[in-house]
């Protein structure tokens, strides 16, 4: 069993949704990035989300654009990015890791290389946020055979035929962009959302969680209604780049995510 079954299995068991926060590898520093990872667990993650840098991430919105600038001028590559999570699975052995990033570094790697380095580091999935799934199909057969998950986006625009595709296909988790647009935008209207979530979660084979705009507690609440969980993306992103070093980052982590956690679980 994976790690995302057993994780999804024992939050839907405890009626629980899923939190799951992304910050980008090596920001706010190269030495952050682990204890963050720890950090955001203690504080109630149930899936970390790690940001591969890239110079063109055309997805992303100024604040992650940022953050993947600083990143990139550290140094950061996908070694750096496997290294992390090896170091974060001495500790810890349960949480799932999703790396979300672009297709470029992994086609340079090279996908089976890749793939098998990533699962002896330990990720469970990843997310390529410009790999349209008509053509994933060599990217996925080479994740399969190293047991990573290939996490794949919906969105409001996504057609009737793509979405069937996606959700038969969907694996770890289906990941559900509340609107059209970059991250960080401000516009979330989970009452617009609902219907959607709520057809695609019934077509789904994987949990659906949502993300884009949700940059707090009371945002959070109102995604989850519908989903299997929710993403913290570019305000966890904005609020770690304040850090002034490691220990810092791990503190403003656990004061960002607790509130949040606590607000899941104490939704009516």
């Amino acid at each position: 069993m994976s790690r995302f079954s057993t994780r999804f299995d024992a939050l839907r068991a405890a009626n629980r949704k899923a939190l799951v926060p992304f910050f980008t590898a090596g920001d706010p520093s190269l030495q952050a990035t682990v204890p963050t990872m720890h950090a955001l667990v203690a504080a109630g993650a149930d899936v970390i989300e790690l940001g591969v840098p890239f110079s063109d991430p055309m997805a992303d919105g100024p604040v992650i654009q940022r953050s993947s600038e600083r990143a990139l001028a550290r140094g950061v590559g996908l070694s750096y990015v496997l290294e992390c999570v090896r170091a974060f699975r001495e500790r810890d052995v349960e949480t799932p890791v999703v790396l979300m990033g672009y297709l470029n570094p992994i086609e340079i790697r090279g996908s089976t290389r890749f793939a098998e380095e990533a699962n002896a580091a330990g990720v469970d999935g990843v997310l390529l946020v410009d790999l349209p799934p008509e053509e994933s199909d060599e990217i996925r057969q080479a994740f399969a055979a190293h047991a990573i998950a290939l996490i794949l986006l919906a969105s409001p625009t996504t057609t009737d035929v793509r979405l069937a595709k996606l959700c038969s296909n969907a694996e770890g988790y289906l990941y559900y962009v509340s609107f059209a647009g970059v991250t960080g935008a401000d516009r979330l209207d989970a009452d617009v959302a609902s219907d959607r979530i709520r057809q695609i979660r019934a077509l789904s084979r994987a949990p659906v969680v949502v993300g884009f705009g949700i940059k707090d507690a009371a945002s959070a609440v109102a995604m989850a209604r519908d989903a299997d969980g929710v993403v913290v993306r570019s305000a966890l992103v904005a609020t770690l780049a304040e850090s002034a070093d490691a220990d810092d980052a791990a503190r403003r982590a656990v004061a960002f995510l607790s509130p949040v956690r606590a607000a899941l679980d104490s939704r009516d």
